[in-house]
């Protein structure tokens, strides 16, 4: 049963209809592979139908946006941003349309598609003002009548692979950036939100039009992995920005470092959240609560281990449990909506089989562990006490799984919090002072982001998002991230009439 006529007004309000072709190419609509269904996960009904692009039409929208980096890059770079910004405004005429079809598409209740939206809004923004200020350094030369200073140059292509959870906030984080540093985007969307990845990729061309700037400037492709293998092995990109899996962001750096490009990684995470025994136990719960069961678990930066000091442990226990089994789980459009499903059938297995797997480790289930029979991908947000050497800890279980466990000291808590292989994100809870700088400092958390009061998810813009060990490494957004997508020169200019070496060298 395909979907009714209001919502297929609903589509065409954002420029989207039943049939659509997957391929923005060289400021053209086109495809040429195999036609697929995307559906929503809260009722598995098809709401659209998507023409996924060929090999041939990768080749012919690569040629062009290798072309358009002619044009784009010697565009000042506050002229980017003013472009960047007329996107940012498109986004915000769009804002409600945008995050209701996040929600359609993706599965997240719709405040939280909204928020996506709303978050590429915010990095256009920020990169509007970062336009202005993509500064090089002056460097004090040894040598008389030298002027030593570095100069920051576009790459040329930036490739951006994201994933379904946020299926336009990381194109965000990346595009925003590389458009105002100089270089142009090839965007490869996941192959099961491809109406997010034409509707976002409409307003950009809109812009681009009205601006008389070439349409490949900001390239992007619906396909599956051989188009992402295609970004990976293609020596015309110089950087590609991939988000998903260790396993598969592990394959995409070995080829892209093979051709000696960069790799920008945003991989699994497997987040710790501690609670102290001098914690606010109600901010820690309500923290706990959102960080958990949000996006249904299907946050990179969703908390996954909660490590409770033995003395507040059944306390705060207990009042999580209640607040699970009050929580409303339904369609994510729906008003009061708290969870809505998992984003596939596939995800709903892998639900059911993580739950097997924890129970075959000696997991217990406080509340949760089923799936909700419906014609949706429907879970139960679940809290499970294990041990903490379960292997099934250090494993990532996309989605909304809890693993609670017992701890004594501050430092068997960071032991535990560092003792897995992903290192994303991780939070403490406390009210010392003591706790709060060691948890920061070089014998703290090993990872990437290390909050303090505050939930393991919900990142600004304004700081670098990313993680270490198989996190990947990579940072995007805010701070100094935007240096991964420029190439720097140190420049030295002789103005006077001698040739005074380095280090004191005599050449004679």
């Amino acid at each position: 049963m395909g979907f009714a006529k209001k919502e297929h007004e609903f589509l065409s309000a954002i420029g989207l209809a039943p049939e659509n072709p997957g391929g923005f190419i060289n400021g053209n609509w086109k495809a040429s592979g195999p036609v697929i269904s995307t559906v929503t996960p809260s009722n598995n009904q098809e709401i659209a139908k998507v023409t996924e692009v060929s090999m041939e039409d990768y080749e012919e929208g690569l040629r062009s946006c290798n072309e358009a980096v002619k044009t784009w890059k010697t565009l000042p770079a506050p002229k980017r941003g003013e472009i960047v910004r007329q996107i940012g405004d498109a986004l915000r005429e769009k804002l409600q349309h945008l995050g209701k079809l996040v929600s359609l598409e993706m599965g997240k209740i719709l405040a939280e598609g909204i928020g996506e939206v709303q978050e590429v809004i915010d990095m256009c923004d920020y990169a509007v003002g970062l336009s202005r200020q993509l500064n090089g350094s002056i460097i004090p030369s040894e040598r008389p009548d030298h002027m030593m200073f570095e100069v920051w140059n576009p790459l040329g292509i930036v490739g951006v692979i994201t994933a379904f959870n946020f299926p336009c906030a990381v194109l965000g984080w990346n595009a925003c950036i590389a458009l105002v540093c100089g270089n142009c985007v090839v965007w490869k969307g996941a192959p099961t939100t491809p109406l997010v990845t034409i509707a976002v990729t409409k307003l950009i061309a809109e812009v681009l039009k009205r601006n008389n700037l070439p349409g490949a400037i900001f390239t992007a492709f619906c396909g599956g992995a051989e188009i992402g293998e295609a970004i990976a092995k293609d020596t015309r990109i110089p950087l590609v920005s991939f988000t998903g899996s260790s396993k598969v962001g592990s394959k995409v750096q070995q080829i892209v470092t093979e051709r000696f490009g960069r790799c920008l990684l945003e991989l699994s995470g497997n987040n710790a959240l501690i609670v102290m025994d001098d914690a606010d136990v109600g901010l820690a719960v309500r923290s706990i609560f959102f960080a958990a069961v949000g996006t249904a678990g299907q946050r990179c930066t969703t908390c996954r281990r909660l490590y409770l000091h033995e003395s507040i442990y059944q306390n705060l226990l207990d009042q999580l449990v209640g607040l699970y089994k009050q929580v409303k789980i339904g369609d994510p459009l729906e008003k009061g909506t708290l969870v809505g499903p998992v984003h596939t059938k596939a995800s709903r297995e892998n639900f059911e089989k993580g739950i097997s797997t924890i129970k075959s480790q000696g997991g217990k289930i406080l509340t949760g562990g089923s799936v909700i029979e419906s014609d949706g991908n429907f879970v139960q947000p679940t809290i499970v006490e294990i041990a903490s050497n379960a292997s099934v800890v250090k494993e990532e279980l996309f989605g909304p799984v809890l693993y609670v466990m017992k701890f004594k000291t501050l430092e068997e808590a960071i032991e535990l919090n560092n003792s897995v292989p992903q290192g994303l994100s991780s939070s403490i809870f406390t009210s010392k002072p003591g706790t709060i700088f060691k948890w920061i400092g070089p014998h703290g958390s090993d990872c990437g982001i290390v909050n303090v009061n505050i939930p393991t998810n919900g990142a600004e813009i304004g700081g670098a998002f990313g993680g270490e060990k198989a996190t990947g490494g990579g940072r995007e957004a805010g701070s100094d991230s935007w240096k991964q997508y420029m190439r720097r020169s140190t420049c030295t200019i002789n103005y006077g009439t001698e040739l005074p070496l380095a280090q004191g060298i005599n050449f004679g």
